[in-house]
C-alpha cells in the first residue's frame, strides 16, 4: 500500500493520541543491525541488513506465540540467543544473563522526524504511549523522544503484549478516569500485526505510519494477517503532524 493522507478534516477532532512507540517512534530496525553488526563483527559481514531483520522479525514471532504475557523487551534475551544459533554469531548469546539486544535498547535512535512532530502534535492532543516494552525501556525510549508523553501504558503495567485487546481496553479505562471516550482517541502505529488490526477491530480510529515506504515485506515486524485499511496513513509522523495542521478549524477553534 502507498502512503496517503485520508480524512485529514477529521484530525483536530481527536483529544488523545494514543503511541506504538517501538518501531513507531524509535527505529529498532537500526538499532537491531547496529547492535548485531558491533558485537559480531566481521562475522555479521555474510549477513544482508534485511537477512538480520528477517531472522529478528521470525525469532520475534515465536518467541510471542510462547510467551505472550512476557514484555517485548524482556523477550530480547531469548531472541538474541537464537540469533546466535541460527545466524552463527555466537557473540549474540546473554548465556543468561542481559543479552547485547536488550542492553542496546537506550541506543536504539529516534526516527529524525519523531521528536520534532511529537512536540508540535503535543501542543493540541493529550500523548499516551502504548507499548509492548517494560517499564525501565519505555522510560529510556521516552527520554530518547524528549519525554513526550503524558502518560504510559507498557506490558509489564498489564500483563500481556500487543495484539491482545486487553492492552487496549487497560488504555482505555485511564482514559475514562479523564472523561474521554474512545471515539476521540486515535491510534497511530507502524505494526499492522501488533496495533492496526486489533485496534481498528476494537473501533478505534486508526493512523498507520508505514515507516517501510518504498520497501518490500514488514522487516523485523511480524507479517499480519492481512493489511487492515486505516483511517489515516502517513508514511511518516511529520506527515501526520503537517495534516493536523493543514486540517480545518474546529468550530470551537474559530
Amino acid at each position: 500500500m502507498s502512503p496517503r493522507g485520508t480524512g485529514s478534516g477529521t484530525l483536530r477532532a481527536f483529544r488523545v493520541l494514543t503511541f506504538d512507540v517501538v518501531g513507531t517512534l524509535i527505529d529498532f530496525e537500526t538499532g537491531i543491525v547496529e547492535c548485531v553488526r558491533q558485537v559480531a563483527g566481521p562475522d555479521s559481514l555474510k549477513l544482508s541488513d534485511e537477512e538480520i531483520l528477517q531472522e529478528f522479525c521470525a525469532a520475534e514471532d515465536e518467541q510471542q506465540q510462547r510467551t505472550p504475557r512476557t514484555p517485548f523487551t524482556q523477550m530480547l534475551d531469548p531472541i538474541s540467543a537464537r540469533l546466535a544459533a541460527h545466524l552463527d554469531l555466537p557473540a549474540l548469546d546473554g548465556r543468561g544473563r542481559p543479552s547485547p539486544l536488550r542492553l542496546s535498547i537506550a541506543a536504539w535512535p529516534a526516527f529524525p522526524d519523531a521528536r520534532e512532530a511529537l512536540a508540535a502534535l503535543h501542543r493540541r492532543f493529550r500523548l499516551v504511549a502504548v507499548t509492548n516494552a517494560d517499564n525501565a525501556a519505555t522510560r529510556a525510549m521516552s527520554s530518547t523522544l524528549g519525554d513526550p508523553f503524558d502518560d504510559a501504558v507498557t506490558a509489564e503495567d498489564v500483563g500481556v503484549n500487543k495484539p491482545d485487546p486487553q492492552v487496549f481496553a487497560y488504555c482505555l479505562g485511564r482514559l475514562r478516569m479523564l472523561d474521554i471516550a474512545r471515539s476521540e482517541v486515535l491510534h497511530v502505529a507502524q505494526s499492522q500485526y501488533h496495533d492496526i488490526g486489533v485496534a481498528r477491530q476494537l473501533g478505534y480510529a486508526t493512523c498507520w505510519i508505514e515507516r517501510r515506504r518504498g520497501r518490500t515485506g514488514f522487516g523485523a515486524t511480524p507479517s499480519p494477517h492481512s493489511v487492515t485499511a486505516p483511517d489515516h496513513h502517513f508514511g511518516t509522523l511529520a506527515e501526520l503532524a503537517a495534516a493536523v495542521e493543514e486540517a480545518p478549524a474546529l468550530a470551537q477553534e474559530r
